[in-house]
């Protein structure tokens, strides 16, 4: 029997769709996955260009409607010129993924300065809030919006020495849980999805017995691919899910039941 396709089943036809940092990696599949269940996508990059045109060519080879916006998502005025472009090109935004992250290299706590666990901050806290501050206004006079804040499993699993990015990411997952109770009465939910390790091009240089090591605690056996984590956000993206908020969605294969 022939099964529908996610994208079948929960539309986002005449949704907008910003998802940052999203010119490679999960990023990259999440924007697809949006994009196959009908969103107008906004690729948000930093820095690389090249990068960034490759990946809008392969949206629009898929015959998804999706622009390129340049922006410091840690910046103020970045994100409110971002935001500008994105209404003037696509229309207003209905879903904001958060997804732009900075190298995560693990170090022992006496390793870290403060330099860089503020920047650990500013990708994870300062640049959810800012993205959210220039969102809701539109939101909230449409009744309807969705924040997905891509966290990690590693908040959960206490992961060391990682202390600077754990710490980051706990502080997402409350700032999410809040804003949840905030904005619920507005129409507007507020969810996370937390990936396990699935490797993409940052990952093409880690060692491969720190990869056999961390397959081998997957209870199901197997990598995840970057398109689960792009349907997760797509079910809470659409409009099913319109009763579902403060919630975590681990995508790892098990790797964090309770």
């Amino acid at each position: 029997m022939a099964h529908a396709s996610p994208h079948a089943c929960f539309s986002l036809a005449g949704r907008v769709a910003l998802v940052t940092g999203s010119s490679t990696g999960l990023g990259k599949a999440t924007t697809r996955c949006l994009g196959l269940a009908g969103a107008k996508v906004a690729v948000n990059f930093s820095s690389s260009r090249a990068r960034a045109d490759e990946t809008l060519a392969e949206l629009r080879d898929a015959g998804i409607t999706a622009e390129l916006f340049q922006a410091d998502v840690t910046s103020e005025t970045e994100v409110d010129a971002m935001f500008s472009a994105i209404e003037k090109s696509l229309g207003p935004v209905d879903v904001v993924v958060v997804n732009a992250t900075p190298a995560q290299p693990l170090k022992s706590i006496e390793e870290y300065d403060w330099a860089f666990y503020q920047q650990m901050l500013d990708f994870f806290v300062k640049s959810p809030y800012l993205l959210a501050r220039r969102a809701l206004p539109g939101m909230k006079s449409r009744c309807h919006g969705r924040l997905i804040n891509i966290t990690s499993e590693v908040f959960h699993l206490g992961v060391s020495p990682f202390s600077a990015y754990v710490a980051a990411k706990g502080g997402q997952t409350g700032w999410s849980r809040s804003m949840a109770h905030e904005l619920a009465p507005h129409g507007i939910t507020v969810n996370m999805i937390a990936p396990g390790w699935i490797p993409v091009e940052r990952h093409k240089d880690d060692p491969q017995a720190e990869k056999d090591a961390y397959l081998a605690t997957i209870p199901a056996g197997r990598w995840g691919r970057p398109d689960e984590v792009g349907w997760a956000a797509t079910y809470l993206a659409s409009d099913e899910a319109s009763f579902v908020t403060g919630q975590t969605i681990a995508v790892n294969g098990g790797k964090t039941v309770w």
